[in-house]
């Protein structure tokens, strides 16, 4: 429980309706997307602006009580598990999308602004914003920079980091700085936007953040190879990228994996095949047809049993939207979700693919493996049940 005089402190600042220290309110934020982990915090609060964040920000300095920020809480890395108690911080009232330049091409945002919300917004002026993680639906962009999230475009685009521009931060002292700029170059002194990028709310909060947008791509193709060899899936992958062609999107699926995303999905998804890439390319149209046509004839000289082509965007969205719901589907097998999230060279995917497999055999147990084999970054996700003292030790 927070002192009394912390309490009226807090209250004082953001108002009764915006402080929340019932056990159904703790509770409700004990807990992220991160299995096996949960710690009550002492009290829930929702500033409406900067100046109310810095307040806090400095009565729980004074006070040491510890502050989580959090966004929706999609992490995989207990990021916004309160472990030490204190406070948890929402940004539910700073949701707002501020400014979409389109002279200099970035959209100002606040932190609790919803991914997707932000993607569309921006591709109504014909313009683009390209991280796309899996939780887009959900997940925030204060999130997102926190975590410095990527998803199934970082091959070809990268990842948050390259589209953060500039940021209004509070410090843990409560003091109020802005780093970056709308600068096409800005590069005097330290990178302090890139730092703050991926540091999971260590360094200070994120109140504001400016993002650098592209024009949106003309056109763009979308295809599944299917295999009966996961070996021979995982090799295409590097022999497409030795090609000197890097798709939008280059995914991988494996056999568990699509069988639990198409009955979650129903889209249709291929699940009497050992692995698929699903594979997206975007640009000029004729660029687009001439990299799809090369990547159908890599897949098949490697070993594709079929290269499918999405007649339609219908038939590409439907494919896209399956992969982006590949956890939430494994999420519904068994009670408790372990995802990891490796990367090696992408040289090494096929490797990579083999010791999963060897792992799952050594150890008994069900791994579904999917993920962004472009990057070379892989999921492997088992299913079980924490409640299974047994299985949990070997998973």
């Amino acid at each position: 429980m927070l002192p009394i005089e912390v309490k009226k402190m807090i209250v004082s600042v953001v108002g009764h309706e915006n402080f929340d220290d019932s056990k159904a309110g703790c509770l409700v934020y004990s807990y992220d997307a991160t299995p096996q982990f949960q710690a009550m915090p002492h009290a829930v609060v929702s500033p409406r602006d900067t100046a109310e964040i810095a307040s806090i920000v400095k009565i729980c300095s004074k006070y040491k009580i510890p502050l989580v920020p959090r966004g929706s809480g999609t992490n995989l890395c207990a990021g916004t598990c309160p472990t030490h108690g204190g406070i948890v911080m929402l940004f539910k009232h700073m949701n707002k999308i501020l400014e979409i330049d389109e002279e200099n091409l970035t959209v100002t945002v606040q932190p609790g602004v919803i991914t997707q919300d932000l993607i569309l917004a921006v591709e109504e002026k014909n313009l683009f914003y390209p991280p796309d993680p899996s939780s887009m639906k959900i997940s925030t962009i204060g999130g997102n920079i926190n975590e410095n999230s990527g998803g199934l475009r970082g091959l070809k685009y990268g990842v948050t980091r390259d589209y953060v521009m500039a940021l209004e931060i509070i410090l843990p002292n409560g003091d109020i700085i802005r780093t970056g700029g709308k600068l096409a170059k800005d590069v005097a002194g330290y990178d302090l936007t890139r730092l703050f990028v991926g540091s999971e709310g260590t360094l200070g909060i994120i109140s504001e953040a400016t993002l650098k947008l592209i024009p949106m791509p003309e056109t763009k193709q979308t295809m599944l190879a299917l295999y009966q060899d996961l070996e021979a899936a995982a090799k295409s992958v590097s022999k497409i990228i030795a090609h000197k062609i890097i798709p939008a999107t280059l995914e991988f699926l494996d056999q568990p994996t699509l069988e639990a995303v198409e009955d979650f999905a129903k889209v249709g998804l291929p699940t009497n095949v050992k692995a698929v890439l699903l594979i997206e390319q975007d640009g000029p149209p004729d660029l687009v047809e001439k990299h799809i046509s090369l990547i159908a004839e890599i897949c098949r000289q490697n070993e594709a049993v079929s290269v499918q082509i999405a007649q339609n965007e219908v038939e590409a969205n439907a494919l896209m939207t399956a992969r982006r719901s590949a956890l939430s589907a494994l999420a519904r097998l068994k009670p408790t979700t372990i995802l990891e999230d490796a990367t090696v060279p992408r040289s090494e995917i096929a490797n990579m693919v083999r010791a999963i497999n060897e792992i799952a055999e050594k150890y008994n147990v069900n791994i579904c493996t999917f993920g962004h084999a472009g990057d070379g970054n892989l999921h492997p996700t088992c299913p079980t049940d924490s409640r299974n003292q047994e299985e949990i030790e070997r998973v």
